[in-house]
């Protein structure tokens, strides 16, 4: 007679729910890229709203150093990468919940510059990712599109030490604007509608290197989405009539 044991059907019942566990747990994993690209859209829907004192600005600190942690956690697939991406987010997170000005002293330029090291760092592992080392999917798109979130505020980092040497790089038309320097808040505008080629109506680049890296990034805004975004949707839809064809 062999022996047959006695809960084989419960173990059976705990390695489905465990299977059910892992592959929850993966779904979730590999949603990083879009979890990143719908706080990156928050953040740019609530900074409007943060200007003033109070409630408002406090939660809005907050969810900047959310916005903070989940692109370590985006860039967290190798080990090294996510150390050496925490490494830069300790600054970048005090900068972020400060929400400091651009002139108010060493303490927050040297934050803003590493601040800016940390996106131009998941910038490039996220387009790595993306358009050399993976498959066009769903999830690529939206890691694309948080590369084009990402450099919007990559630059507005840019024209925020660019405003720490030189406080009149920008003219603000003082019937738009109630302040005369730029702060944060105003660099987000201008560098977002910068990049996607809107205009920031009420800020202007007075400095030659103001105006210079305008263009750049205007050119950059056009060129991504022209070239590098509508190639990856090309070969998404390439692949999946490949794969409805089979």
């Amino acid at each position: 007679m062999k022996w047959r044991p006695r809960f084989w059907r419960g173990s059976k019942k705990l390695c489905t729910e465990t299977s059910f566990n892992i592959s929850s747990r993966r779904n979730v994993t590999q949603r990083k890229f879009t979890a990143l690209f719908l706080v990156l859209l928050a953040y740019l829907v609530l900074y409007p709203y943060a200007r003033n004192a109070g409630l408002p600005y406090l939660a809005f600190r907050v969810f900047g150093s959310a916005v903070t942690v989940l692109s370590v956690y985006a860039v967290s697939f190798r080990r090294s990468f996510m150390w050496f991406a925490l490494a830069l987010a300790i600054p970048a997170f005090l900068q972020r919940i400060l929400l400091p000005r651009a002139d108010a002293g060493a303490f927050p330029l040297v934050s803003i510059v590493l601040g800016f090291a940390l996106d131009v760092f998941i910038v490039i592992v996220i387009f790595r990712r993306v358009f050399i080392e993976g498959d066009p999917t769903k999830e690529a798109i939206f890691g694309a599109l948080c590369v084009y979130l990402l450099a919007g505020f990559g630059f507005t980092s840019i024209y925020d030490m660019l405003v720490a040497f030189q406080p009149h790089a920008f003219y603000l038309d003082p019937a738009l604007n109630a302040n005369a320097v730029p702060d944060r808040f105003d660099l987000i505008y201008y560098s977002f509608a910068t990049l996607t080629c809107l205009g920031a109506s009420g800020i202007s680049p007075i400095s030659a290197q103001a105006r210079s890296i305008s263009v750049i990034e205007g050119l950059l805004g056009v060129l991504y989405l022209a070239v590098l975004i509508s190639r990856l949707l090309s070969a998404y839809h390439t692949r999946a009539a490949t794969a409805n064809g089979k």
